[in-house]
């Protein structure tokens, strides 16, 4: 049974961190330079962490898949980020940024590391101005905010709707200054497919270059993962078709545990799916809902009609009706749960009723179009590129569709998993977002992991380490790595089988949607539990993995992430049945109250469940890690 120690700080939450630096074990910067870090992902958390830890003296090797770090995933996140600044003088603080992160995630996130993420949101505005990011301000030159969903203040800062692009040109420029000084050592199109244990200790990983098909051995004195999350399970995803969960599973099956698998964000404004030939989908920033008012047909009859032959009598509102307080700015679980809710009553529009309507007629009125276009006008272009359609002119159609995770690689109070050496960044762990993340807060973690945790916490334990005795990469445990890597790849393509890999990703995405998307039960889990095993069986026994090993392959590449997204798909449906409560995303519907909403038991799900790999063929170990709330008491999460 692995050992979970959060390594959480004593004294008061307000003093963890600040007390925790202060006597944190220290690496002597002449050493620094003798260690050699790994840090696999150039996204916000990958470049942040790949840059500063570089400026710090230590030697660093950067992995990512991409061409580009320009073409990490965090450049999809559009709406802004979070930093409690109080730049709008509306009662925020850093407090209220922790308590409604807290809040949002259903209590279900460890106190320590959400202070601590609100501590040094407002420390991440001033690097990202001072790096040329260009947020958007206000007429006297202050930087603007808008309001997100769960929030009642205006805390979101933002360049229009390309927030995440700038904030990863701003990294991506501090990772490459770097990389030009010979700081940091750039490794792209490579894919990590393994992780190197040598005596319990993560010191190096195995890849694959994705152009020529080498297999190489890195060592390291220490591992940062930084590889984003594993929405891709579901198939159909607002992540990039290349979003995917081989490099944290790969670490699970070395020991790593992996935390509340089961929690996985449906977000509420995606473009609806239009057809079979899709292979992702789109998402309408959540900023549009500061301005846009959700509604949907009062009678059924009408949901065929033009949106504005509707008049405003039979029009529901449904947000601002169920949830007066946040109306169109509830948290994302309840409002993808809400639009499912009208779409179930028969209330849905468009093809097969199931989308919603996101309306700016009134925004227009209010502000002008010029105005609007001002605030979300890419937004607004991508709509009308995807569907011809004008949303100045006519509602959005909008309906949830999975997003972000929650769930990750269990991590302790230094980002640390319990491999010790091995480090997780961002959306790849746990640590902040309990059962469900607040809008424009993931921004907010990668940055903060990647520039102001990371290389406070990664000394703590290089500090143990001594310099110079980073294990060689001959060694036998790179070896039988390498090897392993090598017989997974001549497996899929000596498999003699019919079908293309896109076949059982599809088919596993639909059983995870249905059994274990926006609403779970008993039944519909047990179900997948065993419709998974019998796909994963025949993906092995039917899938055609075409060409060779040596060469670009983007068949095989995909062979390799999907063979882990039909393991990894059973735990999460192994962790929803576990967890007989409702919380955030995880909605159980044996546990609801009468009006629909999460039925929580603090009683006996307090805590974070962190699976540990057994061996093939077995089943995984539940370990608990309890969550103690010391300075927010759990209370019935209301938005109304």
């Amino acid at each position: 049974m692995a050992t979970l120690d959060s390594k959480v700080p004593p004294g008061p939450l307000a003093d963890k961190w600040r007390h925790h630096k202060a006597n944190i074990k220290l690496v002597n910067p002449a050493n620094k330079r003798k260690y050699e870090v790994i840090v696999v992902g150039a996204g916000l958390a990958g470049a942040a962490a790949a840059s500063t830890l570089a400026e710090l003296g230590y030697r660093v090797k950067c992995f990512v898949f991409h061409d580009t770090p320009r073409r990490a995933h965090s450049i999809a996140a559009q709406g802004g980020i979070n930093a409690a600044k109080n730049y709008q003088n509306d009662g925020d603080s850093v407090y209220r940024l922790f308590y409604d992160t807290i809040k949002g995630g259903d209590y279900r996130s460890r106190e320590a590391n959400v202070h601590r993420l609100a501590e040094v949101s407002v420390n991440i505005i001033d690097q990202c101005v001072a790096q040329g990011v260009p947020f958007a301000r206000e007429y006297g030159g202050l930087l603007a905010n808008r309001s997100f969903g769960g929030a009642q203040v205006s805390r979101t800062f933002y360049a229009r709707g390309q927030t995440g692009q700038q904030l990863l040109l701003g990294a991506y420029s501090a990772l490459m200054r770097t990389v030009g000084a010979g700081m940091v050592e750039m490794h792209p199109q490579t894919e990590m497919l393994d992780l190197v244990v040598v005596n319990g200790q993560a010191k190096g990983i195995i890849t694959r270059h994705l152009v020529t098909g080498a297999i190489e051995r890195h060592a390291g004195d220490a591992v940062v993962l930084a590889t984003g999350g594993y929405g891709n399970a579901f198939y159909l995803s607002t992540n990039a078709i290349g979003c995917n969960a081989t490099a944290i599973w790969r670490a699970y099956k070395r020991g790593a545990c992996f935390a509340n698998p089961c929690y996985t964000q449906i977000h509420p404004t995606c473009i609806p799916v239009s057809g079979e030939y899709q292979s992702k989908l789109t998402l309408m920033s959540e900023s549009l809902r500061n301005d846009g008012r959700i509604w949907v047909p009062k009678k059924p009859a009408d949901c065929r009609k033009e949106p504005d032959s509707i008049p405003e009598a039979d029009r529901d509102y449904y947000l601002e009706r169920m949830y007066p307080s946040f109306g169109n700015l509830a948290p994302r679980d309840i409002a993808s749960r809400a639009a499912k809710r009208v779409c179930d009553e028969g209330r849905g529009v468009g093809e097969g009723g199931r989308g919603v309507y996101l309306d700016f007629a009134d925004a227009i009125k209010r502000l002008g179009e010029a105005e609007v276009r001002e605030r979300y006008g890419n937004l607004f272009d991508i709509y009308h590129e995807i569907t011809a359609e004008n949303a100045y002119r006519t509602p959005m159609r909008i309906y949830p569709a999975s997003h972000y995770v929650m769930g990750g690689l269990w991590v302790d109070y230094n980002l640390m998993s319990n491999v010790p050496g091995l480090f997780v960044l961002g959306e790849a762990n746990f640590s902040d977002h309990g059962a469900n993340r607040l809008g424009a807060s993931a921004l907010m973690q990668g940055l903060a992991d990647g520039y102001f945790v990371i290389p406070y916490t990664i000394g703590d334990y290089l500090a143990t380490q001594k310099p110079g005795s980073r294990p060689s990469a001959d060694g036998a445990e790179f070896k039988a790595a390498a090897d392993n890597v090598t017989a997974l790849a001549q497996r899929l393509l000596e498999n003699r089988g019919s079908e293309p890999v896109s076949h059982f990703h599809k088919r596993l995405g639909k059983i995870l949607w249905e059994y274990c998307g926006m609403a779970r039960n008993k039944a519909g889990l047990e179900k997948a539990l065993l419709e998974i095993p019998k796909l994963r069986a025949e993906f092995w026994a039917k899938v055609r993995v075409t060409g060779s090993a040596d060469t670009l392959n983007q068949s095989l590449e995909q062979a390799g992430r999907v063979a882990d997204f039909l393991e990894l798909g059973e735990l999460m449906c192994r962790d929803a049945l576990a967890r007989e409560e409702s919380c955030g995303s995880h909605f159980r519907e044996e546990y609801q109250y009468p009006d629909g909403e999460c039925k929580r038991d603090d009683a006996n799900f307090a805590h974070v469940a962190a699976w540990e790999y057994q061996g093939e063929g077995q089943p995984p170990l539940r370990n608990v890690e309890s969550l103690n709330f010391e300075f927010v008491k759990p209370s019935v999460r209301s938005y109304k």
